[in-house]
This record gives C-alpha cells, sequence and structure tokens, in this order.
C-alpha cells in the first residue's frame, strides 16, 4: 500500500481514478466488458435525450437482454457504475438497480447484490458472495468466496466468512 498524494494505491489499482482499459472488449466471446458496455451506452443514450437518444436507447436494451441472458446475469441498466469494473467471470451475477459501485471493482461469478450497497474504489467481490444492503464497503476491500456481508467494512481489509468478518488488514494484493 502507498499514498500517492490524497489516493491511496494498492499494488497499482487506484480506489479513485478508473481504468477503462479494464473494460474493454478484447474479442467476439468477452460476455463481460460486453454487458458492461451495453450498460454504459444505455445509460449514454438515455443522458443524451430526444427522440434519437429514445431509439438508440431501445438497441443496447436488447443488447443488454441478450448478454444477460447469455451470462444468466443481471446488472440493471440504471445501476451506477465506476469506471473500470471487471465482471471475469459473469455467470449468476445479480446487482440490484440501487447499487453504487465503485471504480476499478472486480465482481466473480454467482455475486449477489442487494439494494443500499456502496462499494467503495478497488473492491475485489470473490465468487459467490453475497452482500446483503444497506451496507457501505470501504476501499480497497477483498471480499471472499461465499461470504454474507451483512454490515459497513472498512477500507483495507479482507472480509470472509458467514456472516463475513475481518480476517487481515492492509495487506497488498493485485
Amino acid at each position: 500500500m502507498e499514498w500517492r498524494g490524497r489516493q491511496m494505491q494498492v499494488s497499482g489499482v487506484s480506489a479513485e481514478v478508473p481504468d477503462l482499459s479494464r473494460e474493454e472488449v478484447r474479442r467476439f466471446w468477452d460476455p463481460g466488458p460486453k454487458l458492461i458496455r451495453a450498460v454504459r451506452r444505455y445509460q449514454a443514450a438515455r443522458a443524451r435525450g430526444g427522440l434519437w437518444g429514445r431509439i438508440v436507447s431501445k438497441v443496447w436494451v436488447l443488447d443488454h437482454h441478450v448478454w444477460s441472458v447469455l451470462c444468466q446475469s443481471e446488472l440493471h441498466l440504471n445501476t451506477r457504475i465506476g469506471g473500470g469494473l471487471r465482471l471475469t467471470h459473469p455467470t449468476g451475477i445479480i446487482v440490484h438497480p440501487g447499487t453504487v459501485i465503485g471504480v476499478n471493482c472486480m465482481i466473480f461469478q454467482q455475486v449477489t447484490i442487494t439494494e443500499g450497497v456502496t462499494l467503495g474504489g478497488h473492491v475485489d467481490v470473490g465468487a459467490g458472495a453475497k452482500i446483503i444492503g444497506p451496507v457501505t464497503i470501504g476501499d480497497h476491500v477483498v471480499i471472499g468466496a461465499n461470504a454474507v456481508v451483512t454490515a459497513d467494512v472498512p477500507s483495507g481489509v479482507t472480509v470472509a466468512g458467514i456472516p463475513a468478518r475481518i480476517i487481515s488488514t492492509g495487506a497488498p494484493r493485485s
């Protein structure tokens, strides 16, 4: 862990500055980035407004539906997502539309995030984890596989278990 100005970085991943290269579609079968792209372009079309914005947003709704069905996931179109989100194995991910996802987060398969959850920057959510809100997760947090988070989590820790408990603090990770 190191401080660069006001921003803490762990292994070079920022909790404040989005790394949009993490979301790039690199090949035809790249379901995670394509699902995120559909959400981003839908939100941009809706923000544009007007007749053309409404028409284009319908196209992105269809694209989102296709990738949601293929991934068997639901990343709602109105979820607030910071830049740099990674869905490495996007099967079975359910994210409530009231969730706020910080920058450079990574969500693995079979994760459920309920209403009122706020993920800080650079949060890694392990496979099968459940985050039951309303809770706030700090920056640079690792949530272990199959953990059930029911309380706020401070920055810079690793949590695991049912219910989730802090198992380490301040350990650098990639």
